[in-house]
């Protein structure tokens, strides 16, 4: 569950004279059929915040169940589940809380947090010497030397680049199985590395199992399916 405490807020900004008893927390799992809130008051209020409430609670939890399917597909390994910020437009705190309710790892929350050197960084000093991924290190370091830099390899070549150039993560973007493994030996746990590219629940297992510390998942909040959940007025 996640947005629980969303929705009662959305019901008592209604009336003060709303009451509410929760059923599930947060971060809970609940089954099919069960009581997350029940809400007693004035009608008027009620429905007027329902569809408000239950936005809350479904988008949200639809977040929160689909990162535990993913967490629950890689345990026992060493590698953690990350976000990413491919989020609603104006909801990105509150569908990567919902991450974090499903045991997920807040990954970049923007621009401000890390520095990620992406392809078309790259591209746009590929003529700068010795190569492009160093260069953009130390242009990085130099400008903010309290963030953390994280490069996107596509190649192996670049995972060699980026380790020379101390970068603190990589990114092994759509690399295959085979990849990942040479990337984590060239690695050798001198930088964090985080598998990222087209990752569903069928592959995920697998990938967590080359020894990379962190696979990020976008689907977690661009893909994730609502939760069917209902306000009923009891009889």
């Amino acid at each position: 569950m996640a947005g629980i405490e969303f929705a009662e807020s959305a019901f008592k900004q209604l009336s003060p004279n709303i009451k509410i008893e929760k059923k599930f927390p947060d971060g809970r799992q609940a089954n099919s059929g069960e009581t997350l809130l029940t809400v007693s008051g004035p009608a008027r209020a009620i429905l007027t915040a329902e569809r408000v409430a239950l936005n809350f609670v479904q988008r949200l939890s639809g977040v929160a169940t689909l990162t535990s399917q993913f967490v629950a597909a890689i345990k026992g390994t060493r590698a953690q589940i990350l976000d990413t910020r491919k989020t609603t437009p104006g909801w990105r705190r509150f569908e990567k809380y919902a991450v974090s309710c499903g045991g997920g790892c807040n990954h970049r929350l923007g621009l401000f947090d890390m520095v990620l050197i992406k392809d078309n960084h790259l591209a746009a000093l590929r003529n700068e010497k010795p190569n492009a991924i160093a260069a953009a290190v130390a242009r990085a370091r130099e400008k903010f030397p309290k963030l953390k830099i994280e490069v996107e390899a596509d190649t192996l070549e670049q995972v060699e680049q980026a380790v020379n150039a101390c970068a603190d993560f990589i990114l092994l973007d759509n690399m295959d199985l085979k990849q990942l493994r040479m990337a984590v030996k060239i690695v050798r746990g001198r930088v964090k590395t985080e598998a990222s590219g087209g990752i569903n629940l069928e592959t995920v297992r697998a990938i967590a199992g080359t020894g990379v510390d962190f696979i990020s998942v976008g689907a977690l909040t661009h893909s994730a399916r609502a939760v069917d959940v209902g306000l009923d007025f009891e009889n």
